[in-house]
């Protein structure tokens, strides 16, 4: 997205520089009324979400999904993929139900495509819903849908590492800590290898499943 109006506001969020694409983003928005306004409230849903403003981020992307269906289309891979993105932030305010329901919708949506970005959307939407199973306690049912979705997707890319991360999260719910920590050196293993801009929103992530794991087996992390 270099050199487009979104170009600078994509660039501070992969340096991590969350408040400023936001504005940046925010700002872009309110100037155009084109597909790169739509992909601009995408960009500042990503960043708000990134500093934790999960309702501002869930609001931003209400404001975005009509914008993504007028100008992609209802059904284009890139209005799935915000939808995915938007189930993700209910399940970080408590929402977990909903977002499991909107996150089983894409998928069977994406069963239905063709194309390159299938196989990233069908991960990106079934991370999802392994998140919200997680988060309800249903923790077999989100180690079924992780691992469908790692068989389905070979990449060795960030996709994978969330993946991986809910797969040991259920792993740990499970009280399979041993599974869990296997699993959770797989990710680290995977989280070292992404390029530095893919590598900061899970650090968190990837040093806890490594922490519940060891907890778990009653060993210090």
């Amino acid at each position: 997205m270099a050199g487009t109006p979104v170009g600078e506001a994509k660039a501070l969020y992969e340096a991590g520089r969350y408040a400023e694409a936001e504005a940046g983003a925010r700002a872009v928005a309110r100037e155009r009324d084109d597909e790169y306004a739509a992909v601009a409230l995408n960009i500042a849903a990503l960043a708000a979400a990134a500093q934790g403003k999960h309702a501002e981020a869930l609001a931003t992307y209400d404001e975005a999904l009509p914008a993504f269906g007028r100008f992609f289309g209802a059904d284009h891979w890139l209005t799935l993929k915000l939808r995915s993105d938007r189930a993700q932030q209910m399940t970080s305010l408590g929402r977990h139900a909903e977002c499991e329901a909107e996150c089983a919708a894409v998928v069977e949506a994406a069963g239905r495509r063709t194309g390159p970005e299938t196989s990233r959307l069908m991960a990106a939407a079934r991370n999802g819903l392994a998140f919200a199973l997680n988060a309800q306690g249903r923790h077999q049912e989100a180690e079924t849908v992780a691992r469908e979705a790692l068989a389905a997707h070979p990449e060795r890319d960030r996709q994978a590492l969330v993946l991986r991360l809910g797969l040991a999260r259920s792993l740990n719910g499970q009280g399979r800590h041993d599974d869990a920590l296997t699993e959770a050196r797989t990710a680290d293993k995977l989280h070292r290898g992404l390029p530095g801009h893919q590598r900061l929103p899970d650090t968190g992530a990837v040093d806890l499943a490594f922490a519940n794991a060891l907890s778990g087996l009653g060993r210090a992390a």
